[in-house]
């Protein structure tokens, strides 16, 4: 069975691989459709996400199609187009208790720590698949981003009609204008590619866009739009320490910042700068499994249009060439689709 690797950072190679066990109680087997590209490959790709590991099999945003079940399966049955939660938790866990199961302790998140969906077929847990009767496998594939910025928005907690800045304008920014927006929030977005800002205006109607230059020009826009306030809720999605150690300035008294990106790197402020606003930071990680199934049906009644996300499409024998070209800002891509079978 053909898979893709990723060795080590930079690295990516064509293996041949056994074929899957039959699936055992409470277990599906699945064909791998579509996985998207996401930040997090980008990162392991180029050596900067501290939850990968090597070498692996990536890929966690999947259409799958269920192929065979195990016993016990009854959510799930043969034929059926499904999402895949990749966050596979150990259920007894302290944090799946406390219905953390997105930041188990035991997490084991496909395509980062175990093998994910760059793969023609694997076996997963049957509980980890939501079903869409109506959805492509493309869109299928695109839940789980969407999951993260509904998960995230979920963390800050907005208000209708409140200020809420997003910095970052990639795909999990993306995901969290789509919730921030749903909840009522007026959103402005912050990022340093015109052609992102452009993306957000245009295609997803956010009315308050703002290039980061470096110059100080953002804070004083940022200001003005807020009326001097700054804002309620931000939201950092870029994975930059360099802007999650800034994103602190844009926060009102009393506000809260949610990080959604990931670094390697230490996040530096003053304290008095947290403190005197009273501020709140708080992290956001991966998806609740409830996320999975409000997006698939936002989907389906039109309320979320995935179309626009996907700007570029590649086959499975030319995603090792074309995978460089995702990493750099100039490809303008927001969201590339492997068709793996």
């Amino acid at each position: 069975m053909k898979a893709i690797q990723l060795t080590e950072p930079l690295n990516f190679k064509h293996i041949d691989i056994e074929e899957p066990d039959s699936p055992g109680e409470g277990d599906a087997l699945v064909r791998v459709h579509r996985m998207g590209i996401c930040g997090t490959d980008l990162s392991g790709y180029l050596g900067k996400m501290p939850f990968f590991s090597y070498p692996r099999i990536p890929g966690h945003e999947l259409g799958v199609e269920v192929l065979a079940v195990g016993a016990g399966v009854t959510n799930v049955k043969s034929g059926d187009r499904c999402s895949i939660e990749p966050y596979i938790n150990d259920p007894a866990s302290f944090a799946s208790n406390r219905k953390g199961t997105n930041c188990c302790e035991h997490l084991q998140v496909l395509g980062v720590h175990v093998d994910g969906g760059l793969r023609e077929r694997f076996v997963v847990p049957a509980r980890k698949l939501h079903v869409s009767t109506k959805l492509e496998y493309d869109q299928l594939a695109l839940v789980e981003t969407l999951a993260i910025g509904c998960h995230a928005v979920d963390r800050a907690k907005p208000a209708k009609g409140e200020h809420l800045l997003v910095i970052g304008a990639g795909p999990i920014g993306l995901s969290v204008i789509e919730f921030a927006r749903l909840a009522g929030a007026e959103v402005t977005v912050l990022d340093m590619n015109e052609k992102r800002l452009a993306f957000c205006r245009d295609t997803m109607g956010v009315a308050h866009t703002v290039q980061f230059r470096g110059d100080g020009s953002e804070g004083s826009a940022l200001s003005e739009l807020t009326g001097g306030h700054m804002y309620p809720i931000v939201i950092d999605a870029t994975g930059s320490a360099q802007s999650m150690s800034d994103a602190l300035n844009y926060v009102a008294h009393t506000g809260s910042l949610v990080y959604v990106g990931i670094t390697t790197q230490e996040i530096h402020f003053p304290h008095p700068r947290l403190h005197v606003r009273e501020a709140s930071i708080l992290a956001s990680r991966n998806a609740h499994p409830e996320d999975f199934g409000r997006i698939i049906r936002l989907i389906e009644t039109g309320q979320i249009d995935t179309k626009p996300w996907i700007t570029h499409r590649i086959g499975f024998q030319d995603m090792i060439s074309a995978f460089p070209s995702y990493t750099k800002p100039e490809t303008g891509v927001i969201k590339a689709i492997v068709e793996v079978t």
